[in-house]
C-alpha cells in the first residue's frame, strides 16, 4: 500500500486527498490529526535524502508519497507528472501553505 502524508489545512494536499482518499491502494496519513502521525512523518523527513531540498527551503514536504519499496516522492508533480498537470490546470493557482507561496 502506498502511504501519502497530507495535512487537512494544506491546500497542496486537497487535490491529492480527492484523488486518492477513497482508493484502497493508498493510505492517507494526516500529520495534523495526531502527534503520532506527525512524529512518523518527521522521522522520515528529518533523515531521508529525498527531503534535502525541502529542508533547505524550509518547507514541510507534503503531500509526500511513500511507495512499498521505500521510494519517496514529494508532491503530486513528482509522483505522477501527467496527473499533476491535469490537476494544476483545473485548480486555483497560487494557493499554498508556505509563506512565500511556492508550496508546502
Amino acid at each position: 500500500m502506498i502511504k501519502i502524508y497530507v495535512m487537512e489545512s494544506c491546500p497542496d494536499c486537497t487535490d491529492v486527498k480527492a484523488l486518492y482518499g477513497n482508493n484502497p491502494d493508498y493510505e492517507l496519513v494526516d500529520i495534523g490529526a495526531q502527534a503520532r502521525n506527525l512524529k512518523e512523518f518527521l522521522a522520515l523527513r528529518d533523515h531521508h535524502a529525498a527531503f534535502d531540498k525541502v529542508r533547505e527551503r524550509g518547507t514541510i514536504g507534503i503531500p509526500c508519497f511513500v511507495k512499498e519499496d521505500g521510494s519517496v516522492y514529494i508532491s503530486l508533480k513528482h509522483y505522477d507528472a501527467s496527473l499533476a498537470q491535469e490537476v494544476a490546470s483545473a485548480s486555483e493557482q497560487g494557493a499554498s501553505c508556505s509563506l512565500d507561496g511556492t508550496g508546502c
